[in-house]
Parts: structure tokens; C-alpha cells; sequence
């Protein structure tokens, strides 16, 4: 694949979507995983089902969150949901909070604040062993990583 190549579209997709809507992952107790989302998270919870709910932030995407009990399948930190807060401030603010409620919330392991990938985040797990990143990125995530295009050849193409 030579450089002009990268960052052509899809000529034409075989389904026409309107957006992405929700992705899922494991809960071993609703109740609990719904406490931590809105109480630590500040996610808004809806309870859609007897053992299902829907968890979103503020666009039409949503996390739906399955109740299994002790089957739930824990994520690696590379399957991870990310939430934007508005400075690095505010990250080092949500770290040290986690830290401090770890105990309360159940929450399991929690890395250190840095620099990765452009973003300044941290990764906790949560007591399902669900990865989130808190992350700040001076711009806008979504926006640039589009607006920016491909920037890599595909391997397989080369």
C-alpha cells in the first residue's frame, strides 16, 4: 500500500447505519455495579430489564451492562471504556478519589496517571473487572482521530 493510499474510505458500505449505539459487558450484581457507575463514575443508569440496564454519558451511545453472577468473563485493561474529564487536573482528582474509595466501591487495580497515546489518563478496574480509562485530551478525542484520518498502512496491505 503506497502513502496516497492510506486514508481512502469504503466505497460504498453494505449497511447504512444511523450511529453506533451501545456496546455490552458483564455485572456480577446490578445493584452494586449501578452504584458504582452513578455514584463514582457519574454515569446516568437506567434499568431495563430484571438483569439488564443501560449506562450512558451524554451521546447516543450506551454501555449495556448484562447481570451474569459469578460467570462474568473480567476484561484486560486493552478492553477498556473511556471517560473524558475536562483537564489533567481533573484526572489527577478522579485518581486520588479512586485511591481513597477504592475500598468503598470495590474497586480492584488502578494505574498511575501518565502520558499515553497523546492522552494523559489513568486505568482502573471496577468490581467486575471491567477496565475504564479517566482520560484528558486537550481537543476533542473523537473529532481529531477522524479529522486526522488514517495515519498508518495496513500491515496486511504492505
Amino acid at each position: 500500500m503506497s502513502d496516497a493510499d492510506v486514508g481512502k474510505k469504503n466505497v460504498e458500505p453494505t449497511l447504512k447505519l444511523k450511529f453506533l449505539s451501545h456496546g455490552t459487558l458483564e455485572s456480577i450484581d446490578l445493584d452494586h455495579t449501578r452504584r458504582f457507575y452513578e455514584e463514582f463514575l457519574g454515569l446516568e443508569c437506567v434499568r431495563h430489564a430484571q438483569q439488564a440496564m443501560h449506562a450512558r454519558c451524554g451521546i447516543k451511545f450506551s454501555i449495556v451492562c448484562v447481570e451474569v453472577g459469578d460467570q462474568v468473563k473480567p476484561m484486560s485493561v486493552l478492553n477498556h471504556w473511556g471517560l473524558e474529564v475536562d483537564s489533567k487536573d481533573a484526572v489527577d482528582a478522579a485518581h486520588k478519589a479512586a485511591v481513597d474509595m477504592k475500598d468503598e466501591y470495590k474497586i480492584g487495580s488502578i494505574t498511575t496517571p501518565s502520558y499515553r497515546h497523546g492522552i494523559y489518563s489513568f486505568y482502573l478496574s471496577d468490581l467486575d473487572g471491567n477496565y475504564w480509562e479517566i482520560e484528558h485530551y486537550d481537543g476533542s478525542v473523537h473529532e481529531d482521530a477522524f479529522d486526522f484520518g488514517d495515519r498508518f498502512a495496513d500491515e496486511a496491505a504492505s
